[in-house]
């Protein structure tokens, strides 16, 4: 059974980051490490108590649809009125719509825990959260007050429509249309793939839809984003009439069988109500709003399930009775945590899962203090690192997901592949992570096109910078500590050499460049993750010199930080290469004879 990593959060917040000075900010003066300490056992507890024994009951009865009527598995309905009565989807929303403001780190630790414990489950506030910062950001004051209470409170969700069955990555073909009348829009057309798009959670869903306005330009520039909602509200707040939309299908998936996937029509009787959100025709700026917050969360859903892939091998490994490692003595079979090869997946489990925590969580912290510094210079730099870290995140981490996912299934050996053992399931619900929110090419795409291209590489060059700054400031330390810094300061510098190269492409043969973007992206994850494992064996070094105890805990911390640095920092060397000269081998191939 899942077990919420809460030590290895605190650390993460506490010591490495040391996102406590937040509260010298202040937006977040009400915060402190006891807050945080606090919120994340309770989280801890709801998950293990309350989401994750479902887990397995959503995955093998799923959600189910008949006549437009989406029903959840048993056990679902309790756990989200559980979920909006603990106050969940309030902790980072706004105070002024009904939220506690609090840090974005502290949400996406406690969404970590969640995600690791039932995935499918969380996949519902995830959707709504997106769609409440977007109307935060860009609303009428009215739209506002008519909606974001509601759903910061969690009574209501939702969700966003882009997709369409001949517009998944290319929105620009968008065809779903809004008509103007009086106030509002008629809004018509079919979108697909919409998560949570029908559910028996919540009495009603507010849909946020992309549509082109009656006469709008072609092309993304005549987009337009809008409020939809299932129920239409009254003035005082009330539910009205049933829009004029319906889910007409759900889909039949891989994983994530919890998780409603719906296919949605609109105006199927002359139109559904819809709010303009924001200007018109600025429909697609207005929802990478909701969408960037979506993709840090993927890429912590990567995370979660990564630490529930590793949970399941460890224990698996630590019962299992097989054969006698090599070199030992006597004739008794021993667990198979003692062969050789079986460590070594579970420390390559260990170790990806640290790192990409630490990432993920850096990423969150660099937006919380783009949000709260008082010096518009230091905001605008934290915005542009943590924009420049999301499709990182994003990428790296689901990709990562999958493949520990599948070396979990590979620790348990046959039993792996029998769904009993419960590792099959976190291996099918991970594969989806790397898809949905932008695949792992358009997350890739989006790194070299638009974060090193907007300022031809500048915020790039100031994280390696820094990151190369501190590593050499990390003095001292043993023997295992200095090839660990060693190995990370090689890393660095082979991404800073794998960039400048890169660049180099992109200016002078672009489809050479975006062929190796996704290479390069993994680069990215790969090293700056392992200069987080960095820092933290130097503190974990530091604690033990100073015999501050927890010593099996940082013990572990130096362990899985000389794997990092033996086994999966060298893979680097490789991914430079293919970089620097393995473009021209996919941009000159034939698609004739793909």
């Amino acid at each position: 059974m899942y077990q919420a990593p809460v030590r290895e959060l605190r650390f993460v917040l506490d010591e490495l980051l040391g996102v406590g000075g937040l509260a010298a900010l202040p937006r977040y003066q009400e915060f402190s490490n006891d807050l945080a300490a606090s919120v994340i056992d309770e989280a801890a507890r709801f998950a293990q108590d309350v989401l994750a024994p479902i887990n397995r009951v959503g995955d093998s009865s799923g959600a189910s649809f008949h006549d437009g009527v989406v029903r959840m598995p048993d056990g679902f309905r309790r756990a989200y009125q559980q979920y909006i009565e603990g106050g969940w989807t309030q902790l980072a929303a706004p105070p002024e719509f009904g939220g506690q403001g609090a840090p974005l780190v502290l949400a996406v630790a406690v969404e970590e825990i969640g995600f690791g414990a039932n995935v499918a489950f969380m996949l519902c506030p995830l959707l709504a959260r997106g769609a409440a910062e977007a109307l935060e950001a860009v609303a009428t004051t009215a739209l506002q007050e008519l909606l974001l209470p509601k759903i910061v409170s969690g009574e209501w969700t939702g969700t966003m429509n882009l997709t369409e069955p001949q517009a998944g990555s290319d929105l620009a073909l968008i065809r779903a249309r809004a008509t103007p009348d009086g106030d509002n829009y008629r809004i018509s057309g079919q979108k697909i793939f919409i998560t949570y798009g029908e559910h028996d959670l919540a009495p009603n869903i507010v849909h946020l839809v992309l549509a082109r306005i009656d006469g709008a330009p072609a092309g993304i520039k005549g987009i337009s984003l809008f409020a939809v909602p299932k129920f239409l509200v009254n003035a005082d707040g009330s539910l009205g009439a049933h829009n004029d939309l319906r889910c007409v299908s759900i889909e039949h998936k891989l994983g994530i069988h919890a998780s409603p996937t719906c296919v949605m029509s609109y105006g199927d009787r002359g139109g559904a109500t819809g709010y303009l959100i924001g200007q018109p025709h600025h429909g697609l700026e207005y929802m990478f709003i909701m969408m960037n917050s979506a993709r840090l969360s993927v890429g912590v859903q990567g995370v979660g399930l990564a630490e529930l892939a590793s949970q399941q091998a460890s224990e698996w490994a630590h019962s299992r009775v097989q054969g006698r490692p090599a070199g030992a003595s006597g004739a008794a079979a021993a667990t198979i945590v003692h062969h050789p090869d079986v460590r070594r997946m579970l420390l390559t489990l260990k170790a990806n899962v640290e790192a990409m925590r630490a990432l993920a969580l850096y990423v969150a912290w660099q937006l919380d203090r783009a949000r709260g510094e008082t010096d518009q210079a230091q905001r605008a730099a934290a915005l542009t690192r943590g924009e420049l870290l999301i499709p990182i995140v994003k990428g790296w981490c689901t990709d990562q997901a999958a493949e520990l996912a599948s070396l979990a299934v590979q620790v348990h050996g046959g039993m792996g592949f029998i769904e009993e053992t419960g590792v099959a399931q976190t291996l099918r619900d991970a594969r989806i992570t790397s898809i949905y929110e932008g695949t792992t090419g358009i997350q890739a795409n989006d790194l070299v096109g638009r974060k090193l291209g907007r300022d031809r590489g500048a915020a790039m060059t100031a994280l390696l910078g820094d990151t190369l700054r501190e590593l050499n400031e990390l003095k001292g330390g043993d023997a295992t500590m200095r090839s660990v810094r060693n190995a990370t300061i090689e890393a660095i510098t082979m991404l800073r050499d794998a960039t400048e190269a890169l660049r180099a492409q992109v200016a002078e043969t672009p489809a050479r460049a975006y062929a190796v973007s996704v290479p390069y992206l993994h680069l990215c994850g790969r090293v700056l993750g392992g200069a987080m494992m960095a820092r933290s064996a130097a503190i974990a070094s530091a604690r033990l010199a100073a015999v501050a105890g927890d010593e099996k805990f940082y013990r572990a911390k130096l362990q899985t930080a000389r794997f990092y640095a033996e086994h999966l920092l060298p893979q680097s060397l490789g991914l430079l290469r293919i970089i620097k000269s393995g473009g021209a081998s996919v941009a000159d191939a034939d698609p004739e004879l793909l």
